[in-house]
């Protein structure tokens, strides 16, 4: 398996009973707290700081609601004038990827952040975040790349690649 999945550039993780697999050029970061792991995604030509992609795994019947988290995500950002952003002005789907529940999210405009530990100082115009939630037999996982929309865009078919490589992990 591991020959495959080197073979397939890119690594296999794992938490709450699922695997995934990254693409190679994006960045593994060292462990942080909350979080199933982190990766740094390179900036595109034309942007000057890179995105990130956080996955998050709080245990079987943790994390709150799909929707709840859906929400929260969009409260994140702003439209340019400042006012929030509306659930409207995000696209969001309900799909199912390797028989598991998946709703994936996207939202652009000013990123505020989510709160003191998990976000930025000062808001970031022209940002974007693409985010998964995977709900697997131990509880759902949490997908969510923030950067500059431009890094972000760049970055949609790794992402979609990666959410696609979602599984059951094999049984111990």
């Amino acid at each position: 398996m591991l020959a495959m999945t080197v073979a397939m550039g890119a690594s296999a993780e794992e938490a709450g009973g699922l695997t995934w697999s990254a693409p190679t050029e994006w960045a593994a970061q060292p462990p942080r707290p909350m979080r199933a792991a982190t990766y740094k995604v390179p900036a595109v030509k034309g942007d000057a700081e890179d995105a990130e992609l956080a996955v998050f795994y709080f245990g079987q019947g943790q994390g709150g609601a799909v929707d709840a988290n859906v929400k929260r995500w969009v409260a994140q950002f702003q439209k340019p004038d400042g006012k929030p952003l509306e659930d409207k002005d995000a696209k969001t789907k309900q799909e199912k990827v390797n028989g598991l529940p998946v709703t994936t999210v996207e939202v652009k405009g000013t990123y505020a952040g989510g709160g003191p530990m998990m976000g930025p100082s000062a808001p970031k115009p022209n940002f974007k975040l693409r985010g998964a939630i995977v709900e697997g037999p131990e509880g759902a996982i949490f997908y969510k790349l923030t950067g500059p929309e431009k890094t972000v865009n760049g970055a949609d078919k790794g992402f979609r690649k990666m959410v696609e490589s979602v599984k059951p992990a094999p049984k111990k």
